[in-house]
């Protein structure tokens, strides 16, 4: 974590320098500038600033520059006799809480954190979705969310993943209606829950020779309509070695930000459980291409992932959807 430290007096700076030697990558902000200007230079160039001032001053300087917790360094408040470190501004995601914690302990100080979850021991949500890789779209239910779970002291859970392990405060149920949260990458649209998405769907593309890249846009589109899954939850795609200079296949997969890779006709056959053509085997040597490049594109250390959307055959293009072997820890 990339630190600055700024500091105003004397003591402070003496302070400053302390710290700079005990904390990796930190380093005292010297420059003769206003701390104002300071802080507006290096709200976007480190990840963390940590103030040895008055808490007032912090509080007025980085009002203005505030705009995303996702996104603003986390800012950390000592006094000058280093007797409180209190975690500011982006304590879960920013990583501040941790810092103060840190630093409260090299240098035998309090930390002060207010955040509630922190305070009432039960989980962060932000943190634990961050930790497992699940996105959202809704950051306002995640707030809502980690409100409820602070004040009610538990949430009801519907997953589509594997748990190795449930937080305590987590009452898993099997049916996402009425859930708090669900984490799966399927469309919820009337739920009120906050959707946790864990991002791991492969899907298998098969092609007729100078398809274009409108004709698997529309393919893949209503492929997942119809089965009511998130197309941002798309992790990669996958096909056979002889399309892989089919520019709009390649056009296509660049324009949803992702990624392809290609298999051999033998990797393709040694895939069980999957629909056989005698068409394709005799044009690529390879009894289908859709679903098992879906599940080798699923493939983690886990193992292969499910084959949940099995091919479905357009004029010019085939594709099928795999769900990859995704395990949440608490």
């Amino acid at each position: 974590m990339k630190t600055a430290i700024i500091a105003l007096t004397s003591g402070g700076k003496k302070l400053a320098g302390k710290i700079a030697r005990l904390q990796a990558e930190s380093f005292v902000d010297t420059r003769n500038l206003g701390v104002a200007e300071k802080f507006r230079q290096l709200w976007q160039e480190v990840d963390a600033i940590v103030c040895i001032m008055a808490t007032g001053i912090v509080v007025r300087c980085i009002g203005p520059l505030c705009r995303d917790k996702k996104k603003d360094p986390c800012v950390v408040v000592l006094d000058e006799k280093g007797r409180f470190v209190i975690s500011l501004l982006s304590g879960h995601l920013g990583g501040g809480n941790l810092l103060a914690e840190e630093l409260a302990a090299k240098l035998g100080a309090q930390a002060v954190i207010t955040t509630a979850s922190d305070v009432t021991g039960h989980t962060a949500l932000d943190l634990w979705a961050e930790k497992n890789t699940l996105k959202t779209d809704n950051r306002e239910k995640l707030t809502e969310m980690s409100a409820k779970l602070v004040n009610r002291g538990n949430l009801d859970v519907f997953s589509s993943c594997i748990f190795t392990a449930v937080p305590q405060d987590f009452n898993i149920v099997t049916d996402p209606e009425g859930a708090d949260v669900i984490i799966s990458d399927h469309l919820f649209p009337d739920s009120s829950a906050l959707i946790l998405r864990p991002c791991g769907l492969t899907v298998g593309l098969g092609c007729n020779r100078g398809t274009g890249s409108s004709d698997f846009d529309i393919a893949v589109t209503e492929l997942f309509s119809d089965n009511g899954l998130n197309l941002d939850s798309i992790s990669g795609f996958g096909s056979i070695d002889l399309k892989n200079d089919e520019k709009g296949m390649l056009d296509f997969v660049a324009s949803r930000n992702s990624t392809i890779q290609f298999y051999a006709k033998e990797q393709l056959n040694g895939v069980d459980g999957v629909s056989s053509s005698d068409i394709v085997f005799a044009a690529t040597g390879a009894k289908g291409v859709a679903e098992p490049a879906a599940l080798l594109a699923s493939v983690t250390e886990h193992g292969f992932g499910e084959l949940i959307v099995r091919k479905k055959k357009w004029k010019d293009v085939t594709a099928a959807v795999a769900m990859k072997q995704i395990r949440l820890v608490a």
